[in-house]
């Protein structure tokens, strides 16, 4: 009887795709995702199905893998180029979370131009009259102008509930041909200094590292939002909580940060109008499950030396 492969999971997946992969496979789910755990359990492994940052030489003590398949979109978590070196093909799986983080931009906007938890907040503890005076300084999001910094599949559809609301759309992308009908081209410059709303959902790369800083947070209208989806190193985290405390900036959301997960002592909760949330943009159970779906899918296709479509490193199958 040929033993099955075994494939290692850094973090669960969702429980209703686990028994089809384990009709087919041997799954170890990591207990923790500590480097030493990881170096540890790689050494068996023919597949990897990846949740979490992994070690940069993860694959060095990995002689058996042969499929990396990222439980979601964002590639930065692999060293693809590693896994390029030794002929182990990566893949990721697009457009699986792209409405979830969509609507997360959209409550994350309403949230800071709206107020209803601190609305809900004040009427519990202080009363009708104390909470109502709050609704004096909301600002609606039609009519105003949104950015967005990166227009793939995630940054588009994100522009498309902005039209819906009634908001003029910009878009800085490196592919400005690439943009729909619905969305402005424009240059960092325009994006930043006319946008009442901007929405990072770019990748996390040498160009867009540092790409907020401080003087883009400067130039900034003094009512903007800045809603931050993509990578913490995006942002100059600093700029952007001193402009809070100014004054300069009318409010802002982190759903990633510089170091995750946060441990409660970072500035960043001390910060005014700051939405934090724990790099959950695109989780929800109907995303997870999709993601789930995708990545078992992919990770079986490997192990029997198929080509997925979604192999981002296709070269090592020449």
């Amino acid at each position: 009887m040929t033993a099955k492969p075994r494939v290692l999971l850094t973090n669960p997946i969702h429980p209703d795709l686990m028994p089809a992969l384990e009709q087919q496979c041997d799954v170890v789910l990591a207990p923790d995702t500590a480097a030493a755990t990881l170096f540890r359990l790689i050494a068996d492994a023919e597949a990897l199905v990846v949740r979490t940052q992994l070690p940069p030489d993860l694959f060095d003590r990995a002689p058996k893998l042969r499929a990396v398949v990222r439980h979601g979109v964002g590639l930065d978590m692999i060293p693809v180029e590693a896994a390029t070196a030794r002929g182990i093909p990566v893949a990721n799986l697009p457009g699986s979370n792209t409405q979830a983080v969509a609507e997360y931009a959209l409550a994350a906007m309403l949230h800071l131009r709206r107020g209803l938890a601190t609305m809900d907040s004040r009427m519990r503890s202080e009363g009708w009259a104390k909470a109502r005076v709050l609704a004096d300084r909301g600002t609606e999001l039609g009519a105003s102008v949104c950015g967005i910094v990166g227009v793939g599949a995630i940054g588009g559809r994100v522009a498309e509930v902005a039209n819906g609301l009634g908001m003029r759309v910009l878009g800085l992308t490196r592919r400005a041909e690439s943009l729909p009908p619905n969305v402005e081209a424009v240059d960092k410059q325009g994006l930043f200094t006319q946008a009442d709303v901007v929405v990072l959902s770019c990748p996390l790369n040498e160009q867009t590292r540092g790409l907020v800083d401080a003087a883009t947070v400067a130039s900034m209208k003094p009512n903007a939002i800045l809603i931050n989806m993509s990578r913490g190193p995006v942002i100059d985290t600093a700029a952007v909580l001193t402009a809070l405390r100014e004054g300069r900036l009318g409010g802002a959301a982190f759903d990633v940060h510089d170091k995750q997960p946060l441990t409660g002592e970072e500035p960043v909760f001390d910060a005014p109008n700051l939405l934090l949330t724990p790099h959950v943009a695109g989780i929800t159970a109907t995303s997870m499950r999709a993601m789930s779906e995708g990545a078992v899918a992919t990770v079986l296709a490997l192990l029997r030396g198929e080509r997925p479509s979604n192999v981002v490193n296709p070269q090592v199958f020449r």
